[in-house]
C-alpha cells in the first residue's frame, strides 16, 4: 500500500481542462424571474436545450457553449440524449449554468432552441412559462403561445445565404445562445481557434464570421428584456470540466492500470478511445478485441500476468462477460469491469438511461459468484470510484464491478481537479518464498480469505489457475470438503470488503423521518429535492452507498431502522435496489420509480416527498 499516481497517473488531464468557479456546496434550482419593463431576466442558474437532427450539430454547439461557459466562470452540468443513428434521429444537448454548483440537470427549460420543426414539437411542452423558444424560420413553424417568449432566427439563411457557410450553421446558433446571457466572446474565439486552427486561416475566419454574425443578430434584433442575466463565479484553475466516462478513465490510470481491452458500445466506448490515446503514455496497452467474450479474458490473462486491469461495455456487453466473471471469482484474479447501464433488454435503448443492471451486476452468472460491485453518484465521483474498484480488486482479488449509467457517462460536469493526495493506491499481496517443504499454496486458508499471490514465471510460486473446484495448490477437486472449505473461502473475502465501502453520500436532515436511500446518478437529483423540500416545510435525509455488494450495514443498518419512512429512488421498473434493501433489513420501503428512458426530475422526487410528508407527523 502506497500513496496514490503522481503526476504521471493523471496524463491527459489537461486535455480535458477548462478554468472554471466553484461555488457553494448549496443546491437546488433557485429559479430567477423575468422582470417587466427594459430590463432582462436576472436568475441564479439557468436552463439551455439545443435540439435539432443528429449530424445538424447540437452537439457541437451544446460543447463550444459548455466549454466557453465554464472558461468564463459558470459551474456547469450537461444531459445529452442523442438517437441510436450516427445520422439523423432527434438529439438534445442541455446545459445548466449556475454561478454556484448544481447537481442535476435541471426541470422545466429557460430557453429552447429549436434547428427543426421536429426538436420545437418534441420539447416545448419542457419550456417553463415565460421561457425563451428561439426557433430557424426556415425549417419550424411554432404556434403562437402568449406563455412564452418567442424569437425568430434564420440560422439556415445566415449560414447559407449571407456567409456562403453552410456548415456554419451551428457556430451562428453558438453566437445567439451566448449572447442571450452575456458570456464574454474571447472564450469562444479561443476554442474555435483551438477546435479549426488546424484547418488553416480560411476556414477558422469563416467561423469567427459565424459566431459574429449570430451575437449581432441578437444585439440587433432581441431587445434586453428577453436576454438573461446570471451571475458567474471567479474563474479558478483547480476546476476542470470532464465526462463522467474520461473521470473515470482518469480514476483508472491514477490506480495504476496498465491494461485495457474492450469492445465499442454506447455509452462506454470514450472510455477505451481515451484510454487508448492515454495508457501508451505511461507504458499501458489498450487493446480493441474482436467481442466482449475476448476482452474479459485478456483482461483475466493481464490480471494473471500481475498488471491492473480493466474492461469496460455497457448491458449487452456484459451478458457476454458472465462466463468469463465466473472464471475471475473461482480463479481469485482481480480485475475491473465497468458497465455504463443502458435501457434494455437486448439491444433496448441504446443511447436511453436506466439503472437495470444492478441484478446482473450483482448477481449474474452460474453459481455463487461473490464480487464486489460499487456505483459512482457523480462525474466527480466517477474518478474516485474507479480508484476505490481497483483497490478492492487488488486487495481481495476478485472482479469489481463498476455500475456506471448513460448520464453519468456522457454528462459533463465542472469538478475540482481530481486531488492525488486524497487518494491511496492498493496492490495485490504477493508471494515471497519462504522454502516450505508443502510447496506454495495459492489458495492457502487465511483468516481473511486473500491468499498471496505469485507472477509467472516467479521461482517456487508455480500454480494452476483454472475455473475448475480446487484444493489449496490450484489442482482440481470435487469432493464435498474441499468445494465447502473453497466457498466459504471466497465469500469470507467478500464479507469483509463490506469493512472496507467507501463512505456513502449523506445529506440533508439527521433527524428527519423520512429517509431517502438511492444509488449511482440519481443521488444528485434527491439532493435538490431535499433542498426544494426544506423550502416547504418538509425535512429529509438521503444516504446513498457507493457500496451495493455487499451492502455495507453499518452505514445503512441504523439508518434503515431510524426512519419512519424510507423511499428508494431508482430508474427501472422492478425496484431493484429496493428489493435488496428488503431482503437485507427486512423492513418495508416505498419504491420511487421511473423507467422511460430519462433521468429524475427534482419535481419527480420532490412529489413522491410530499405524498409521503402527508402521513408523516
Amino acid at each position: 500500500m502506497g500513496p496514490g499516481g503522481g503526476p504521471a497517473a493523471l496524463v491527459g488531464l489537461g486535455r480535458a481542462v477548462a478554468d472554471h468557479p466553484g461555488g457553494s456546496q448549496e443546491s437546488g434550482q433557485c429559479r430567477g424571474h423575468r422582470q417587466g419593463g427594459s430590463r432582462m431576466a436576472v436568475v441564479r442558474d439557468l436552463v439551455i436545450r439545443i435540439a435539432g437532427e443528429a449530424g445538424e450539430g447540437v452537439l457541437s454547439t451544446g460543447q463550444l457553449v459548455t466549454q466557453a461557459a465554464a472558461r468564463g466562470g459558470f459551474h456547469v452540468l450537461t444531459f445529452y440524449s442523442p438517437p441510436a443513428e450516427i445520422k439523423g434521429g432527434h438529439a438534445l444537448f442541455q446545459i445548466r449554468l449556475s454561478g454556484q454548483r448544481v447537481y442535476s440537470q435541471g426541470d422545466a427549460l429557460d430557453i429552447l432552441l429549436a434547428f427543426n420543426q421536429e426538436a420545437y414539437d418534441r420539447n416545448i411542452a419542457e419550456l417553463r412559462p415565460g421561457g425563451l423558444l428561439i426557433f430557424d424560420p426556415a425549417e419550424c413553424t411554432p404556434s403562437e403561445n402568449g406563455d412564452r417568449i418567442q424569437v425568430s432566427v434564420p440560422l439556415t439563411d445566415i449560414a447559407k445565404n449571407q456567409l456562403r457557410f453552410e456548415l456554419g450553421k451551428n457556430v451562428v446558433a453558438v453566437g445567439v445562445v451566448a449572447a442571450l446571457f452575456g458570456l464574454p466572446t474571447e472564450h469562444l474565439t479561443r476554442l474555435l481557434r483551438e477546435k479549426w486552427g488546424r484547418k488553416g486561416e480560411e476556414v477558422l475566419a469563416k467561423n469567427f464570421q459565424a459566431l459574429e454574425a449570430g451575437l449581432r443578430y441578437v444585439e440587433e434584433h432581441i431587445p434586453e428584456r428577453e436576454k438573461f442575466r446570471l451571475e458567474a463565479g471567479p474563474v479558478r484553475s483547480d476546476i476542470i470540466v470532464v465526462s463522467g466516462n474520461q473521470a473515470l478513465a482518469l480514476g483508472a490510470l491514477a490506480a495504476g492500470c496498465r491494461f485495457f481491452a474492450g469492445y465499442p458500445i454506447t455509452p462506454a466506448s470514450d472510455i477505451m478511445e481515451f484510454l487508448a490515446e492515454e495508457l501508451p503514455k505511461v507504458g499501458g496497452v489498450c487493446v480493441q478485441a474482436e467481442d466482449e467474450i475476448a476482452s474479459i479474458n485478456m483482461v483475466l490473462g493481464a490480471a494473471y500476468a500481475g498488471k491492473k486491469a480493466m474492461t469496460a461495455t455497457s448491458g449487452p456487453g456484459f451478458s457476454l462477460m458472465v462466463e468469463g466473471l465466473g472464471l475471475g471469482t473461482m480463479a481469485e484474479l482481480p480485475c475491473v469491469v465497468v458497465d455504463a447501464q443502458r435501457a434494455g433488454p437486448s439491444t433496448g435503448m441504446p443511447t436511453r438511461h436506466e439503472q437495470g443492471d444492478l441484478y446482473l451486476a450483482a448477481f449474474g452468472g452460474h453459481g455463487e459468484v461473490p464480487r464486489l460491485v460499487l456505483a459512482p453518484t457523480s462525474v466527480e465521483d466517477c474518478f474516485y470510484q474507479a480508484v476505490n474498484a481497483f483497490n478492492l480488486a487488488e486487495k481481495y482479488q476478485v472482479p469489481v464491478i463498476l455500475l456506471s449509467d448513460t448520464v453519468l457517462a456522457v454528462r459533463t460536469e465542472s469538478i475540482p481537479r481530481p486531488d492525488l493526495n486524497r487518494i491511496t493506491v492498493i496492490n495485490r499481496r504477493l508471494f515471497e518464498p519462504n522454502g516450505h517443504a508443502d510447496g506454495y499454496l495459492r489458495y492457502a486458508p487465511t483468516d481473511d480469505g486473500v491468499s498471496p499471490m505469485s507472477l509467472p514465471g516467479q521461482p517456487g510460486g508455480e500454480y494452476v489457475a483454472t475455473g475448475l473446484e480446487h484444493n489449496e495448490t490450484g489442482r482440481p477437486r470435487y469432493d464435498p470438503a474441499t468445494h465447502r472449505r473453497m466457498t466459504e473461502k471466497r465469500f469470507r473475502k467478500i464479507e469483509r470488503a463490506a469493512a472496507d465501502a467507501p463512505p456513502a453520500d449523506r445529506y440533508g436532515d439527521p433527524t428527519a423521518e423520512i429517509g431517502i436511500v438511492t444509488w449511482g446518478s440519481t443521488a444528485g437529483v434527491v439532493v435538490e429535492a431535499i433542498d426544494r423540500a426544506r423550502e416547504r416545510g418538509i425535512r429529509a435525509e438521503m444516504v446513498a452507498p457507493k457500496l451495493l455488494r455487499p451492502l455495507p450495514d453499518h452505514q445503512l443498518a441504523d439508518f434503515m431502522r431510524s426512519k419512519r419512512v424510507i423511499l428508494v429512488p431508482e430508474v427501472n421498473y422492478s425496484g431493484q435496489f429496493a428489493d435488496l434493501l428488503t431482503a437485507r433489513y427486512r423492513r418495508e420501503v416505498i419504491p420511487v420509480r421511473v423507467y422511460a428512458g430519462q433521468p429524475f426530475k427534482v419535481a419527480e422526487i420532490l412529489q413522491a416527498l410530499e405524498e409521503v410528508a402527508q402521513h408523516v407527523g
